[in-house]
């Protein structure tokens, strides 16, 4: 955590114990319409949002969440409808007073005390639980997660079906599911602090909170891509996410120019941006008459030119150009489709793509001015996102060839191909960090996606490992999928990538 933001949390929680905050109650903070203490004679706790890193620093007492009645304070807001609950909970302080103080994130019937509630929670030893009261006043029931101290908390209804994920940040969700929990249509979600103790308030710090709408048909690769975008930047050594612009359409695969200034992405019109990284403005930039451009657009690595995929249906699909990066008359390259960008030499002579010939989808080389295209990989099965690494020794690929979808590398001539992950997750589009020795892809939930497809609006993991091989860290839950990191992303330095997330709601 950023010194910055750790002197400010520290000044809010003082506000707080001060009960400078309290005139705040049933007042909106950040995307939540109100704030109060749930149950009778609660000691009074408050809630604050610090804009800037997006975090809720929430201070709550009472006897338990537990039994047949509850009391806590609440930061809350009412939906109809399926969600999608996400934060990165923590105590403020490890040694707090109770051992079952809790965080985490609570849906209600009603704000009443012994009101019917699912909540998925922390508690202060550590213990992660989901824990629901199926009616007005009935006894509080439990289901145990596998693991303990968990940060990452996610909450999903489904109709009368609430799912928890939760995970120690950089692992793996861990799962649990009620059904036939009926708190009705409309309800109340938010997030909470209970201390355990009547007599004393503890306090929690939420941070990369996010409710999701989600996707109400079935997301498949040709699904019209209509929910909003929230434009983010993450710190890979921290995992701190900033959300710098959020739109109510779909944006699509950031690229980051080499001199840090500005990013390009494009829209689901097909239109691409330059988005500038200090006014946070977009610009859109200039392709001439080729407008129906897709996701997968590349940076040369001088960052003086960009290479499109654009799709023109009388030549079979998706066809690669080269442009200047400031805007211009686009060049064609590959003279049939599909054709679909996803690399550009370090020396800048050569494109590499995946591209359906006969029926196969595999990976090919073709020179930077167009010309023959050289077939790099023969396997039977869909090859797919070659990128080169910085000293140009190697592509990495995604390929279905083991049976899902997973990271290989293999010499810029074809030879010498080998897999780097290998687990049960799909992954796909590896994106090599620019000293090198890193890369960023994403992964799909084995049961959530067939291995051939890379849809939105998904349940997904950013992962980070090394180019050799290593054991995957998570950097960022996700709900996203196709668009959200199909191109190359690393700051110039490293420190940061940027990816796209989906969303309903208006991120503040």
């Amino acid at each position: 955590m950023r010194k910055t933001n750790l002197r400010k949390i520290i000044i809010t929680i003082f506000l707080l114990s001060a009960g400078l905050f309290a005139m705040a109650q049933q007042q909106s903070i950040g995307i939540f319409d109100g704030q109060l203490d749930v149950g009778a004679n609660t000691k009074p706790g408050s809630g604050a949002y610090l804009s800037q890193s997006r975090q809720y620093i929430i201070s709550g007492a009472g006897y338990n969440i537990w039994f047949d009645h509850d009391e806590f304070h609440y930061v809350y807001k009412k939906i109809k409808g399926d969600f999608i609950l996400y934060t990165r909970a923590e105590f403020v302080g490890w040694n707090g007073v109770e051992d079952h103080r809790k965080v985490g994130w609570m849906v209600r019937k009603s704000l009443d005390g012994n009101s019917a509630q699912v909540n998925a929670v922390e508690h202060g030893d550590g213990l992660t639980s989901l824990q629901f009261r199926r009616t007005t006043g009935a006894t509080t029931e439990e289901i145990r997660s596998k693991i303990t101290h968990a940060n990452i908390i996610q909450l999903e209804r489904k109709g009368n079906t609430y799912t928890m994920r939760v995970a120690k940040y950089g692992e793996p969700f861990v799962t649990e599911q009620v059904t036939n929990l009926d708190l009705g249509d409309e309800v109340y979600v938010g997030l909470f602090v209970g201390s355990h103790n009547p007599d004393v308030a503890e306090t929690g710090v939420f941070r990369d909170v996010n409710i999701t709408v989600p996707f109400a048909g079935i997301a498949d690769q040709r699904t019209q891509m209509t929910l909003g975008s929230n434009l983010e930047l993450m710190e890979v050594a921290t995992g701190n996410r900033e959300v710098i612009y959020s739109v109510p359409y779909s944006i699509q695969a950031p690229n980051w120019l080499p001199d840090n200034k500005s990013l390009i992405f494009n829209d689901s019109k097909g239109l691409l941006y330059n988005f500038d990284l200090a006014s946070r403005t977009p610009v859109l930039l200039n392709t001439g008459n080729i407008k129906n451009n897709n996701n997968d657009h590349v940076l040369s690595f001088d960052g003086k030119m960009i290479g499109l995929s654009s799709n023109v249906k009388e030549l079979g699909g998706s066809i690669v150009y080269t442009v200047p990066v400031t805007g211009g008359t686009p060049k064609q390259i590959t003279p049939k489709g599909p054709s679909y960008l996803h690399g550009w030499s370090p020396d800048g002579k050569s494109l590499v793509f995946c591209g359906e010939r006969d029926g196969e989808f595999d990976v090919y080389k073709v020179p930077v001015n167009g010309g023959k295209e050289i077939r790099l990989t023969t396997t039977k099965g869909l090859d797919d996102g070659p990128e080169y690494t910085p000293d140009g020794k190697y592509i990495y690929f995604n390929s279905v060839r083991s049976g899902l979808m997973q990271i290989w590398r293999m010499k810029p001539d074809g030879s010498g191909q080998e897999q780097v992950t290998t687990d049960d997750f799909n992954n796909w589009f590896a994106h090599i960090s620019p000293d090198g020795k890193w890369m960023v892809f994403i992964s799909f939930l084995k049961d959530e996606v067939e291995p051939g497809i890379h849809p939105p609006y998904k349940h997904i993991y950013i992962r980070l490992m090394p180019v050799a091989g290593g054991k995957p860290k998570v950097l960022a839950y996700v709900y996203g999928g196709q668009g959200s990191i199909n191109t190359p992303s690393w700051s110039p330095d490293g420190k940061h990538i940027a990816f796209i997330s989906n969303t309903n709601e208006t991120v503040k």
